[in-house]
């Protein structure tokens, strides 16, 4: 299984179907942000970050521009990553609470993070074919990912996009799911879903996600992971 996960890796990474994400992460790669004049940027899409037989998978939306777009690993390089690995850090969910590199020692603790879109969007958005272009890959992740009891989805397309993905492999929720921060479901295969705010600037900066709620999300889905671990 873990040889399929890497295969899958090597095909996300080699990907060019969309060709406005292809020249978008091209562009951004070659126009530098100032800071990182001297960085040479990934610019491919980005893989998965974790273990196979993690128990809790954490979904995000896509690369940011100068953040996993530069560095090549999920949420590191920028202001969202500097939010979920010091939250993890403090939940025993990775090794170390600093994430700037792909060299830089880091190691997740039964946890798996992944993309709804594995290529930087302009204005980090998406479009609806870009998002089920890339649905495949999800789709055989989450297939190979058979430990998993708890998933957090960080933003409301990650949680849409999740849903998605269960409603095609048959899965249903306990109740209608309705995204909100800390807001959890039961689905029928026994996973625990949980939707959060994104930890984007957008939220952290207005004060509509804090350290402290984004904490929360993290200690609930430990506590189910351990607790189904028994």
């Amino acid at each position: 299984m873990k040889n399929n996960l890497l295969n899958l890796n090597d095909e996300i990474i080699n990907c060019t179907l969309c060709e406005r994400l292809v020249d978008h992460r091209n562009t951004v790669s070659q126009k530098k942000r100032k800071a990182y004049l001297l960085d040479s940027y990934w610019g491919k899409p980005v893989p998965s970050f974790g273990e196979i037989d993690s128990s809790i998978f954490i979904l995000g939306l896509a690369p940011g521009a100068h953040g996993s777009n530069r560095t090549g690993r999920m949420f590191t390089g920028d202001s969202s990553g500097n939010l979920l690995y010091p939250t993890l850090y403090d939940n025993e969910l990775c090794n170390q609470p600093k994430s700037k590199n792909s060299q830089d020692g880091l190691e997740l603790i039964d946890c798996y993070i992944s993309a709804v879109v594995r290529c930087v969007p302009p204005q980090n958005k998406p479009t609806l074919y870009e998002i089920e272009t890339c649905r495949r890959y999800l789709l055989q992740e989450i297939k190979l990912l058979m430990n998993l009891k708890v998933v957090v989805a960080l933003g409301k397309i990650a949680f849409d996009q999740y849903i998605k993905c269960m409603k095609l492999l048959g899965i249903s929720s306990d109740s209608k799911p309705l995204f909100g921060h800390n807001k959890r479901y039961t689905l029928s295969n026994g996973i625990t879903l949980i939707s959060s705010y994104h930890p984007s600037q957008q939220n952290t900066l207005t004060g509509r996600l804090t350290p402290e709620m984004f904490n929360d999300v993290f200690k609930l889905a430990k506590a189910i992971s351990l607790q189904n671990k028994h």
